[in-house]
């Protein structure tokens, strides 16, 4: 992943927004979004009776291992994995190649729907990290400290 993402909170207040929008669209139980190194950025939905911290060290370690199957066969990842269970399924997708979309869904629903939801919340959300990376890469961009300028500092020091 190489860089550490900062995250500021216009960003993270629009990541949770597509998070609980794809919920109800989806009508999943859970969305989770964790980043490669299985650190939780957002959730939404039912996760009272998961353990969040497992899910996403997990998610990660799933997301490592394909990646690993996947070049052993000549693929570059496999970016959608889908796990179908007896009561609720559980799709993953790899967005902009940072972070990991977790949906758990059950018979409410198809994997049809969930599908096309997530093509959609990926895409916005694909966005929303492109923007954090520019903030992290331009110094000063987004910065609480950009608007202060060198005789800012000489003054505050000056008394």
């Amino acid at each position: 992943m190489g860089t550490q993402l900062v995250m500021y909170e216009e960003e993270f207040t629009k990541i949770n927004a597509v998070c609980d929008r794809l919920t109800k669209d989806a009508n999943a139980k859970v969305v989770f979004l964790v980043d490669k190194n299985g650190q939780l950025i957002s959730s939404a939905g039912q996760t009272q009776n998961i353990d969040t911290t497992s899910l996403a060290s997990l998610t990660a370690g799933n997301v490592a291992a394909m990646g690993g199957l996947a070049k052993l066969i000549g693929e570059n990842e496999f970016p959608n994995q889908f796990h179908e269970g007896a009561k609720d399924s559980l799709y993953m997708t790899i967005v902009g190649s940072r972070v990991v979309l977790v949906v758990i869904f059950d018979n409410r629903t198809s994997l049809g729907l969930v599908r096309l939801r997530i093509k959609k919340a990926s895409d916005e959300l694909g966005k929303i990290f492109e923007s954090l990376v520019k903030k992290t890469d331009t110094p000063g961009l987004g910065s609480p400290f950009a608007e202060i300028s060198d005789d800012d500092i000489d003054n505050l020091f000056s008394e």
